[in-house]
């Protein structure tokens, strides 16, 4: 039997950096971390990933950074979460809700 970690739908990755944002600066390692703990392992996300989107995020404008030193004593970019990333997320939480209560509907539809 295979134990794959499920894959990481399109869109979800942008919805769940910008969710790990919502209370305050993180570094990319803390997003990461925040992501893996509140999936309960069950999605880890691979730095070739969170960096390019964190780039497409920031240049977006939904987040934006700042230098800062991390807990080991060690410069880090801390992202955080823009008005404009506040009102996106709103929207993408909403969008989720709804296609994930249709799949949800399917899956669990009488044969």
């Amino acid at each position: 039997m295979s134990h794959e970690e499920p894959q990481v739908l399109k869109g979800t990755l942008d919805l769940m950096i910008l969710k790990s944002l919502r209370h305050g600066a993180v570094h990319g390692y803390g997003v990461v971390k925040w992501i893996r703990e509140t999936t309960e392992e069950a999605m880890t996300i691979d730095d070739g990933a969170l960096y390019p989107a964190l780039h497409r995020l920031e240049a977006r404008r939904l987040i934006a950074s700042d230098w800062g030193v991390s807990e080991n004593n060690r410069k880090a970019k801390y992202y955080h979460l823009t008005r404009r990333g506040e009102k996106h997320l709103q929207k993408e939480i909403s969008r989720w809700q709804r296609i994930s209560q249709a799949v949800w509907k399917v899956v669990n539809a009488s044969e």
